[in-house]
């Protein structure tokens, strides 16, 4: 759907609250992963190694990494939708504000709750605002334009997108560790176990000589 449709699917105020809590939920599961101390998802093993060289919190950095990642969407003809941009910023803000709040453990037990805690709550996140149908977020958009363009699976673009951005992420200080296989082998199932219970059945709509008529 393009943007338009997305608004004029039906169901928008749920909507919007759904994508809200989703992306605020999703912040307060990757802080949950930066208290663990045991491995970052591979995007934010970048956000912590770029973290590292300026003086600004880790929700900063992945406001400024989204909003580059939505740059590179120009050339690749992807519309970003409401959601896209309120993920730049929405989640960025609620990693943190939980950081704030969240102590970083001190035994090993709570540090391995934290992470598979938050890997279910980033599960549950992912797919209350996929589920929204509101538009992906950048990191996601980056993925399907250029799968798009070059004809490539989503496995592979994923794939390579996420092992070049772990790469760099630990050349710059990056915190890798058994929690970034881990979230690699299971973010996917737990979010496909929610997907279905939170996605929202939407009919887009086309204007037709003013007025409106289901997309067919």
């Amino acid at each position: 759907m393009t943007p338009a449709q997305q608004l004029r699917s039906g169901h928008l105020p749920s909507r919007l609250v759904q994508l809200a809590v989703g992306l605020w939920l999703f912040g307060t599961a990757i802080a949950m992963f930066v208290r663990s101390g045991l491995g970052l998802a591979p995007w934010d093993v970048l956000h912590n190694g770029l973290q590292h060289f300026f003086s600004v919190s880790f929700g900063t950095v992945m406001i400024v990494v989204g909003a580059l990642v939505l740059l590179l969407w120009v050339p690749l003809r992807q519309w970003p939708g409401v959601g896209t941009v309120a993920n730049i910023f929405v989640i960025g803000i609620a990693a943190d504000v939980t950081l704030l709040w969240l102590p970083e453990p001190a035994g090993l037990a709570p540090r391995w709750a934290l992470l598979v805690g938050g890997i279910v709550l980033n599960g549950f996140a992912g797919a209350l605002y996929i589920g929204s149908q509101l538009g992906p977020g950048p990191r996601d958009g980056l993925m399907t334009g250029f799968a798009h363009q070059t004809g490539w699976s989503i496995r592979l673009v994923r794939t390579l997108i996420e092992v070049t951005v772990l790469a760099i992420g630990w050349l710059l200080g990056g915190v890798v560790g058994i929690g970034t296989l881990l979230f690699a082998v299971c973010i996917g199932p737990v979010t496909q176990f929610f997907l279905p219970m939170v996605t929202v059945r939407v009919e887009p709509r086309v204007e037709t000589g003013g007025a409106v008529a289901p997309v067919v």
